[in-house]
Parts: C-alpha cells; structure tokens; sequence
C-alpha cells in the first residue's frame, strides 16, 4: 500500500496556488483610452456545490476504473477515507466536463513540438480527451497482461502496474504513460485537498489531516497564538457561504 502523506506532499501547494480552470474564473481583457472610463470589477460567478448524484462527463465503466488507480494513490489509512469514498471521482467528473477538462486556458493550435521537461506536455488533446484515451488504454494493457480488468487486480499488482506506467516501463498506444500517470496523480491530489464544494474533500478530510483551516479570511493573529502547538481547528468550508 502506497504511503498516502508522501502522494499528498506534492499536492498541498495546490492550497495556494490550484492549477483548475473552473475554480478561478477568467478576466477579459479590455483596453481604456484616455483614462476616463473608470474601472469596475466583473463580479465572480455565483457559488454552486457539485451534484455527485450522478456523471457529467465519465462514463460508468470509466468512473469504476479511475476510482479503483485513485484508491490505490491515496488509500485508506488508519480508518480515515481513502480517495473514492472522498469524492476524488466526483471531483474529477466535473472537472473534465468543465473549462478544465476542455483545456479552455491552453493553447492548442500546434504546431506540437516536442518540448524540454521543465515546459510540460506539449499536446493539443484536451485533459477530457486524454482522460478518455488514457483510461481505454490503460485498461487494454491489463486486460491482455493479466487476462482481467484492471479493477480485478490483486492490490499489489496495482501497484506495480501504475509504478510502470508511471516510470515508462509500460507503454500505451498513443498516450504518453508518464505523462498521464502524473495528471492522474494531480488531480487526485487536487480532489483530496479541494474545497468540499467542487465535489472532493469530503466532510474536509484531506484538510483534518493536514491541519488546513479552510476557506477563511485570515487567520494569521491566531496562528501566530499557535506557536509550537499542534494545530487542532475545524476547518470551514464554501459549502457554508451557499
């Protein structure tokens, strides 16, 4: 079983600085001349909890795969829930039928050239479309390895699976393994820490773990009170502001 604190650690900076489309939305610009035009902020959408009741975007078969790989990079731990019974599933279903998972914010015109690591996957398919692809493929794989679904697998089997993929030992047909593998792993990291009111985090559990308070204001006077100490606060979240 895979060491859930050492698959979150590369996700708490998401805290700060969260790389969905949906949860900011996007400014047009505007050009003023000669000054006289003043200033006015675009108010944000209105705020909406996600319905996990039912699939926007996954099929059945697909959410029953993505949940079993996320169950195995975040599982339970010491009787607290693991990815799926957190909403990690739900989280990403919306995601991708959202401006995410259409890759609004990216620029996909091509030409596609092959860039160095540092600038990322240069590809023109959607995170929608890869997640599509990516998950036939993956289960194709297991299928003909292993003569079963990839959900049937022993949990160590599981593990050795998605560490190949993960290190490019197992290779698919026109997805990047490695590169799939890592958005799998970000965005499981963004559902388990993401404020409960896009679908993940359920009952604020990845935050109770890490001792995150939540959606507040500022709470910098009274962490500075907290010094030395463990920090033991309920978390809030933006389900309470709807």
């Amino acid at each position: 079983m895979l060491d859930r604190r050492r698959v979150l650690k590369g996700g708490l900076v998401l805290l700060a600085t969260s790389s969905l489309a949906s949860i900011y939305q996007p400014v047009q610009a505007k050009t003023f001349t000669g000054g006289a035009e003043p200033w006015r902020a675009v108010p944000p959408a209105p705020l909406r909890a996600v319905d996990g009741r039912k699939l926007v975007y996954l099929s059945p078969d697909e959410a029953q795969l993505i949940g079993s790989i996320f169950d195995v990079l975040i599982p339970e731990e010491d009787g607290t829930m693991g990815a799926v019974d957190a909403g990690c599933v739900t989280f990403l279903d919306h995601q991708l039928a959202g401006p995410f998972g259409q890759g609004k914010d990216d620029y996909r015109s091509g030409p596609v050239v092959q860039g160095t690591p540092q600038q990322g996957p240069q590809d023109i398919d959607t995170p929608a479309q890869i997640y599509r692809r990516g998950l036939k493929e993956l289960q194709d794989v297991a299928q003909s390895r292993f003569g079963k679904p990839f959900e049937e697998l022993g949990e160590d089997q599981k593990i050795s699976f998605l560490q190949n993929v993960e290190s490019g030992t197992t290779a698919f047909k026109t997805v990047k393994g490695t590169e799939f593998f890592a958005l799998m792993l970000q965005n499981v990291r963004e559902g388990f820490l993401a404020d409960p009111i896009y679908g993940g985090n359920k009952d604020m559990v990845g935050w109770k773990m890490i001792g995150f308070p939540g959606a507040m204001y500022d709470f910098r006077d009274w962490v500075v009170s907290q010094r030395g100490k463990k920090i033991d606060v309920q978390p809030v979240s933006l389900l309470g502001n709807i």
